[in-house]
């Protein structure tokens, strides 16, 4: 299976479909649709057609889901989409103990087997607050996948390790339900200040041949995708990332 990149990474690009082109002609084979590029939906299907890129999986926010359930389907299925992904919760909207996140699970639950009558499936993407112990010692990103059993998770590994846990172990322990991963890498401490502390796959800290080893062989169907959250020149970070992980 080939390497996706989440198009959040060059949002800064003067033209998302001109790099379309760059990203094909670097080796990667699809890409992670953002809120960013879906305003015309018809012509950037059209535009992923004419690099051979396809978009198997797409970050859809929840209130998208919730106020326009029938349209944010008729946009998934004209970018080609199988996999919508609910990416981040703002703070002012994130549960506070477990019932509230019990609670948006049971939602969550509703959703996924709402869209799997249209031939999709729903999946949660975390950031470190899913990592981060409630009250009651359990964690938001356990609660989801248990109360709602219909979705699948998309694990940015990088988030579970500056949360202060294990990636590897949150992999093992939740293989079954991974739809998808983001690559992504932390710069050394003190480094790359201008991209958040982040850095290109490879060169960061976290040891990523051992991961992905270990995800192909626990849920080699998931989708490894390129991910930076600010980089600097986003042709850098797709090209140095994706010379990287060849032969992984």
């Amino acid at each position: 299976m080939g390497f996706a990149f989440q198009l959040y990474s060059s949002r800064n690009t003067a033209s998302q479909t001109a790099f379309l082109g760059t990203l094909a002609s670097l080796g990667y084979t699809s890409v992670e649709g953002f809120g960013g590029v879906y305003e015309d939906a018809p012509g950037f299907a059209t535009a992923l057609k004419e690099a051979g890129l396809t978009m198997p999986s797409g970050h859809f926010a929840l209130d998208s889901l919730r106020q326009d359930f029938d349209g944010t389907i008729a946009l998934a299925k004209t970018l080609g989409v199988a996999h919508i992904i609910v990416p981040f919760l703002n703070p002012e909207d994130r549960p506070t103990d477990a019932l509230g996140w019990q609670a948006l699970a049971r939602e969550l639950e509703c959703f996924a087997v709402k869209v799997k009558s249209h031939d999709i499936t729903l999946s949660w993407h975390n950031h470190d607050f899913e990592f981060v112990a409630l009250p009651d010692g359990t964690l938001p990103m356990d609660i989801l996948l248990a109360e709602a059993p219909s979705i699948q998770w998309e694990a940015d590994l990088a988030w579970i390790a500056r949360a202060g846990l294990d990636p590897a172990e949150s992999v093992a322990r939740h293989a079954e339900r991974l739809i998808a991963v983001h690559v992504k890498d932390i710069a050394p401490s003190g480094e790359n200040k201008d991209e958040d502390g982040w850095a290109d796959i490879g060169v960061g800290v976290l040891p990523w041949p051992d991961l992905i080893a270990l995800i192909r062989a626990k849920a080699p169907e998931a989708y490894l995708v390129a991910e930076h959250d600010n980089p600097s020149d986003p042709e850098r970070f797709a090209r140095v990332s994706i010379s990287n992980l060849k032969g992984h």
